[in-house]
């Protein structure tokens, strides 16, 4: 529940008074939500049949967008890049990344340095993990999650120890939690299982669920039997590392946690494999009552992300559930529902896409996923999205239908 927590904060925010307090870099990711509704430029451009050359001043040009306020100038310039052949695109960024005095193009342009696969890439995230800046230090922690390394591993447990960042400390924490074979990241883990502020320890248990950390499981237990903030993260954690001694517990808070926890116990019960249909019943009830009825937002917001669990587990009719929803919703149920789908987006990909092409009402539903992308403040997952839609579309024959979603997505989704 960690993200719906965070993007609810995030959007009580005034965009306007955020422009004001703070410098131009900070306010532009909240901007670009605003900015995306009156943008003319959204649909985007046809894609070309392959990666492009362009001029040398053109490239650089485009990278000294990516730190503009306007939302159009900052996403035509990231499509630039994106569409440009790795040759002349890598070595660019490389620089960018290294020299750029503006904060935000340095964060942005490492994001996009991900998305052509260079093995160099890797070179530009070690230097980033020692940088002050925040951002970069998130991105960088963020691709060792996805690309593990275990000579990393001390680096990252001495980290742990002074790593005070909001977003930093739950990159960092997943970037270990992909790294849970070795005992010495476990012993760390399961500390902090027990110990900080709730919003990093929520980021802790997310990841062990994730990761699926059998070696948490006791620690998991206890957090689950008590009722508090973290129970329906410790419940849900322990489905999705789907150890059935964990079952009892489960089958016990069912019995006396409140109303808004309850979705997070039946979805992690189903994970386990217990009773799935009749739980995941539940959930989309719960789902459609609480969109239904003004006050249960928190219910609202555990049914999504119950739903969004499963979805990422395989469970498509969870994420059709999502969309059946959302579609019609208005934006107090809305928003929560986006986000839980854009989350389905980056964890199962192929599941979301396979859902899309099968979609009658597929612009409609590629316009709620745009709404929890711009939510989600992940970009270096979301560039991975991009990588693979691209992919798919390069490969897609010409006029196929593949290709027409693939366009349809990059166009729509573009940040």
């Amino acid at each position: 529940m960690r993200a719906f927590r965070r993007a609810a904060a995030g959007f009580r925010l005034c965009v306007l008074c955020t422009l004001c307090v703070l410098g131009a870099s900070e306010a532009r990711v909240l901007y670009a939500s605003e900015a995306r509704v009156i943008s003319a430029s959204e649909g985007g451009a046809q894609e070309p049949p392959a990666p492009q050359t362009v001029s040398t001043a053109q490239f650089q040009a485009a990278i000294a967008r990516l730190g503009n306020l306007d939302y159009s100038t900052r996403t035509t310039a990231s499509r630039t890049i994106r569409r440009t052949a790795s040759a002349q695109a890598v070595p660019a960024l490389l620089q960018a990344v290294s020299d750029q005095t503006d904060g935000y193009v340095r964060y942005r342009a490492l994001v996009l340095l991900t998305g052509f696969n260079d093995p160099r890439t890797k070179d530009a995230m070690r230097e980033s993990l020692a940088s002050p800046n925040d951002r970069l230090r998130t991105v960088a922690y963020s691709f060792f999650e996805h690309s593990p390394d275990t000579a990393m591993v001390p680096q990252f447990l001495t980290a742990l120890d002074k790593e005070q960042g909001e977003f930093v400390r739950p990159a960092l924490v997943r970037a270990l939690a992909a790294l849970g074979a070795d005992t010495r990241v476990q012993q760390a883990l399961l500390r902090e299982v027990a110990r900080g502020e709730d919003f990093f320890r929520s980021a802790v248990i997310e990841a062990l669920g994730d990761y699926k950390a059998q070696y948490a499981v006791e620690a998991l237990v206890a957090v689950a039997r008590l009722e508090g903030p973290l129970q329906d993260d410790a419940a849900l954690a322990l489905g999705k590392i789907g150890d059935k001694r964990a079952l009892e517990t489960l089958a016990a808070i069912q019995r006396t946690a409140p109303r808004p926890t309850q979705p997070s116990i039946a979805a992690a019960i189903c994970l386990l494999g217990i009773n799935c249909e009749s739980h995941e019943g539940y959930l989309i009830e719960a789902l459609k009552f609480s969109d239904r009825n003004a006050g249960f937002q928190e219910l609202l917001r555990s049914a999504a992300g119950g739903l969004g669990a499963l979805a990422v587990a395989g469970h498509v009719e969870a994420a059709q559930a999502l969309v059946d929803t959302g579609i019609p919703s208005q934006d107090s149920t809305r928003a929560p529902v986006a986000l839980a789908l854009a989350t389905v987006a980056l964890r199962n990909t192929p599941l979301t896409i396979a859902m899309l092409e099968k979609r009658l009402d597929r612009e409609k539903t590629i316009g709620l996923l745009a709404e929890g992308f711009d939510m989600l403040e992940e970009d270096l997952d979301k560039e991975r999205f991009f990588s693979f839609a691209r992919r798919n579309y390069w490969d897609a024959p010409e006029s196929s239908a593949r290709r027409t979603l693939m366009q349809t997505l990059i166009g729509k989704l573009d940040f």
